[in-house]
């Protein structure tokens, strides 16, 4: 398979082009700095500005499938509106690059795979959201709509599409959960705003495999929650987290500590859902985590010695 990657040089884009260049595949990572792009041996780097299909729009036609996963990360502080502007036009201005390559090329890619987030959801209390629940009415997911709308012009072009609302990946070198970690291993961790909102995860191997079942499912297209099948509060998150690390779980943060201290980033922590894989699942796939301890030994053991 010939699989063209736009923010492949991310926690996730750098995972998912490694396993495929494992497996024999060939990769083309789209990125602003192509000449100090962290990418995988064997993959090739290709520049582009994100917003339009100058320099690298014909490669569309050497392609078999496009994962779409390019965006501003979130799990970034302060949320300036400087930032905040960009959380939008990286996604949408990224994305219609794509549908336009996909647009002019001679020869279509028979998949797209697009990233999305769980907040497209908005909050739902304790209540199980699943695919077949309706967008929410926040910035948040305002943005993921945004987000998937910006390639969905391929499917009038024949083209499978699959939509990704990804969890919160567990990485732990990356993303939120070393922002997670240190209040903990600082023996300050504790429920936040209560510990009651539900908090998705999934492990980077379990979001890896996934990405790569949908490109390879002919059935895969529509949106997909990728998500641990056993959901959990953020209180019970937290506390699996202190025990891993063999840390106290006592220090309660009030709500308005997060935002003032966090502002818009605060909106991660205090909103969630109780969210289910359910079509991943009607579809096959077999996660390998899918308890948040196990996943979090599996993540943490090796760096333990403090």
């Amino acid at each position: 398979m010939r699989v063209l990657i736009s923010g492949g040089t991310g926690m996730i884009g750098r995972e998912l082009a490694a396993s495929l260049q494992a497996d024999g595949h060939s990769v083309w990572v789209l990125t602003r700095s192509p000449s100090s792009a962290r990418v995988p041996p064997g993959a090739q780097a290709l520049g582009w500005d994100g917003r339009t299909t100058k320099g690298w729009g014909t490669f569309i036609n050497q392609t078999d499938a496009v994962v779409n996963l390019v965006g501003e990360r979130l799990a970034g502080w302060p949320w300036t509106p400087a930032r905040k502007a960009r959380f939008w036009t990286s996604r949408v201005e990224g994305g219609r690059a794509i549908s336009e390559a996909i647009r002019l090329a001679s020869h279509r890619p028979q998949v797209l795979v697009q990233a999305s987030g769980v907040n497209y959801y908005g909050p739902h209390g304790l209540a199980p959201v699943s695919e077949t629940d309706a967008a929410g009415d926040d910035e948040l997911a305002r943005l993921c709509l945004a987000w998937e709308d910006s390639t969905h012009s391929v499917e009038a072009l024949g083209v499978r599409r699959a939509i990704v609302r990804s969890a919160i990946v567990l990485s732990a070198v990356d993303g939120i959960l070393p922002i997670m970690m240190l209040p903990v291993r600082l023996y300050m961790g504790g429920p936040l705003a209560g510990g009651h909102q539900g908090l998705p995860w999934i492990h980077i191997k379990d979001e890896v495999a996934a990405l790569r079942f949908l490109l390879e499912n002919e059935q895969g297209r529509g949106p997909f929650n990728l998500t641990a099948p056993q959901p959990v509060s953020s209180g019970d998150f937290l506390r699996t987290l202190a025990k891993v690390l063999r840390r106290p779980y006592w220090f309660p943060v009030p709500a308005f500590a997060l935002r003032l201290v966090l502002g818009g980033m605060s909106a991660l922590v205090l909103t969630g859902e109780y969210l289910q894989p359910r079509r991943l699942l009607e579809l096959g796939f077999r996660f390998k985590f899918e308890n948040v301890e196990d996943a979090l030994w599996d993540l943490l053991t090796p760096g333990l010695a403090l």
